[in-house]
């Protein structure tokens, strides 16, 4: 039996991803791969903004994976992967997998692996048990090849690949005159070797003579059952033993249970769990995307049911993270920021360096782990950084990030300020955008003294633009600031080339907020311009989480 292929490790950002976090899942998950061998794989909690496609279709690689949410699925649980059997297989032959392969329960489907029932143990000790009507083979449409198989026979005169659909099944155990009475035309009779009860069998027009405990087959019989289109089946096995094991030719769909209740690959684990609970099935099969067998699960395989292995990057907040993080289980974290309220069942390698950037860090260790770096890894890594610290105009920058960029760019062979100058532009076009995605393009939120903090950053390279953007967001963020379920919502359009930010809020309180944060800024319906403001991270957080709890 077999069970789920090597669990795979998803490594991923925050929500709202920007250029580092989509990036540097990237590589470090090219990096832990040629490390262990183990299947690590980049994925994305968002859709990905203009300047991240930008650099993607710029080094020529693939959108992670999005995952909206990492709860368990049905998935991440070891199944029984076992192949579904054909409802014409017979009882016996049911029987016998399920013993050979310690199985109570076969799933039962078409040619398209599409599901038709289950089938288990209990059904076919039942259909012992049950009293059926000597016509069951025909109503459950009996195919000649299962009873041949079950009879350990051999087919001497008719089609095997026939189906038995009319008639009853007989003992030619009484005397010619009895049996007239009793034999109709498409019957199965089981035979011995005498004769005339052979031929009034097959004077009565009957389907098939079934010649027990070896009997011979004469040539006058043969030319008979050919005339009268009649099978012949010969059987070692005795009358009374033959008249046993016919009934187990009947084909499983006669007894399967349809109409089952069906899961799918990605179905939520914990909601599976509660259905399960509630019903009297033990097993239950598993459908993947196209609704296909895929296998069975069953209570037992809950037992022990572990959530999907995470690495999160570029952040370490319970309220950054994908939904369902608190059901994952977190190997590693690589991030930048300040230390969140993030929690962990169990001790996790956790890296957190004051650098600009997630990329840098990822750097750090290929350098460690003496693994060369990839021109196409280079050049994202490279971009993050580009993007993180603003061309190594914010103050977050390190001599550590302009390093690893001047190396990042010998590899990728690409000129940082053109790259820079295309990843900007890439990232300042607004046009066609509604207000909702230009706040959240770049959107994090934070927690502070039982406070729900909602900050946005965007990025231009034109002045025009962002004059136009300021009126706009300020009316659209205090019409949705009820509803928002933030205390405060603030959005940076940041000038790169000028280096500030007009902060855009979205209440009065946050005004206040914003006055105590940056005393002496001046403001204008709802926009605060601020100079030298480039860095949410290392400026704008800090000082605003610091005038909430002041």
């Amino acid at each position: 039996m077999e069970v789920n292929e090597k669990e795979e490790v998803l490594v991923i950002g925050h929500k709202n991803p920007d250029t580092d976090s989509i990036c540097s899942a990237i590589a470090y998950a090219a990096l832990k791969e040629k490390i262990t061998g183990e299947p690590y794989v980049p994925c994305r909690a968002g859709y990905i903004n203009p300047e991240t496609e930008f650099v993607l279709e710029y080094f020529h690689q693939p959108t992670p994976r999005l995952m909206n949410s990492v709860k368990t699925q049905v998935s991440d649980i070891k199944l029984r992967k076992g192949r579904g059997v054909s409802g014409d297989l017979s009882l016996k032959e049911a029987w016998k997998m399920m013993a050979e392969e310690g199985r109570v329960t076969l799933a039962v489907v078409d040619d398209d692996r599409k599901i038709e029932g289950l089938i288990t143990i209990g059904d076919i000790a039942n259909s012992y048990m049950n009293v059926y009507g000597n016509d069951v083979l025909s109503v459950a449409k009996t195919p000649y090849a299962n009873i041949v198989n079950a009879l350990e026979g051999v087919m001497v005169v008719g089609d095997i690949n026939a189906c038995f659909e009319k008639g009853k099944v007989l003992v030619a155990a009484a005397n010619l005159d009895l049996l007239e009475d009793f034999i109709e035309e498409n019957d199965i009779v089981l035979v011995g070797n005498r004769y005339d009860c052979q031929l009034c069998a097959l004077d009565m027009h009957c389907g098939c003579l079934v010649l027990c405990a070896g009997a011979p087959l004469s040539q006058t019989i043969r030319h008979m059952a050919e005339l009268n289109h009649c099978a012949i089946i010969q059987t070692h096995l005795d009358t009374y033993t033959a008249t046993r094991f016919i009934h187990q030719s009947m084909p499983i769909r006669f007894m399967m249970t349809q109409n089952v209740l069906c899961f799918h690959m990605d179905d939520d684990a914990d909601k599976v769990k509660d259905v399960m609970s509630t019903k009297r099935h033990r097993y239950f099969p598993v459908l993947d995307a196209e609704d296909r067998y895929y296998g069975l699960i069953s209570r037992r395989d809950f037992l022990g049911m572990k959530g999907k292995k995470l690495i999160l990057v570029d952040h370490n907040e319970k309220t950054q993270a994908v939904d369902g993080v608190e059901t994952a289980d977190i190997l590693e974290i690589l991030d930048h920021h300040r230390i969140g309220n993030l929690e962990t069942e169990s001790p996790v390698y956790f890296r957190n360096q004051p650098l600009g950037c997630t990329a840098s860090i990822v750097y750090q260790i290929y350098q460690e782990k003496d693994v060369p770096v990839e021109p196409a890894i280079a050049g994202l890594l490279l971009a993050a950084i580009i993007s993180d610290t603003l061309l190594f105009r914010s103050p977050t920058c390190t001599a550590i990030d302009r390093k690893a960029a001047t190396e990042l760019a010998a590899i990728a062979g690409v000129d940082t300020e053109q790259l820079a100058r295309q990843m900007f532009a890439a990232g300042s076009n607004l046009q066609g955008k509604t207000e909702e995605e230009i706040l959240f393009q770049d959107y994090k939120v934070f927690n502070a003294d039982n406070k729900r903090i909602g900050i946005g950053q965007i990025t231009s390279v034109l002045q025009d633009e962002i004059e136009m953007l300021k009126p706009r967001m300020a009316a659209f963020m205090r019409e949705r600031h009820k509803s928002s379920g933030m205390d405060y919502c603030f959005l940076l359009i940041t000038s790169i080339m000028d280096e500030k930010s007009d902060v855009v809020c979205d209440c009065e309180a946050a005004e206040h907020i914003l006055e105590m944060a940056f005393p002496g800024a001046p403001w204008d319906s709802h926009v605060f311009n601020i100079d030298g403001l480039v860095s949410r991270k290392k400026q704008f957080v800090p000082a605003v989480i610091a005038a909430i709890k002041g």
